[in-house]
């Protein structure tokens, strides 16, 4: 039935007219990602995934009239991941930490306040910060959840084990 070593696993269930049905799940179907509760999928997340393009676009462009010059919009743009070390900690303060950096309101904040305050070198900061969110969210790399690094509210990151 299943491979040496292969783990296998079976659901019983009752259906609508009463009859048992068991379902046989293979080591292969255990190792897909599932979505975890409160994830987008189908044309919900390819929606989210083009408003992040937008949003890298858009802050790109106002950047390139605003910015501070490319060097600098190239060293800003990975600052944000520095974020990721949080994980070292362990999976919920890497995930604090992660959406910390990479949620829209740390950098619109941040924007409102160079404008208002006339301060374009926070303006630029801005822009690159939401730059990188725009770039992460259209790699289908979204917000964290505390379960793990791959587990994200645009469903699970990475590709299936195949094995």
């Amino acid at each position: 039935m299943a491979a040496a070593g292969a783990s296998v696993a079976k659901a019983i269930a009752f259906g609508a007219s009463g009859a048992r049905v068991v379902r046989v799940a293979t080591a292969r179907d255990q190792a897909a990602p599932a979505l975890s509760a409160g994830s987008a999928d189908g044309g919900v997340r390819t929606l989210l995934r083009l408003e992040g393009l937008a949003v890298l676009a858009l802050a790109t462009a106002a950047y390139s009239e605003f910015g501070a010059g490319w060097g600098w919009f190239a060293l800003l743009f990975l600052l944000p991941d520095l974020s990721l070390f949080a994980y070292l900690a362990g999976p919920r303060a890497g995930a604090v930490a992660y959406n910390a950096a990479h949620s829209y309101a740390g950098p619109l904040m941040l924007l409102a306040l160079g404008v208002l305050a006339a301060m374009p070198g926070l303006l630029a900061i801005a822009l690159v910060w939401c730059a990188h969110i725009g770039f992460d969210r259209a790699l289908g790399y979204g917000l964290k959840y505390a379960c793990g690094f791959r587990q994200t509210h645009l469903g699970p990151i990475g590709r299936a084990d195949p094995w």
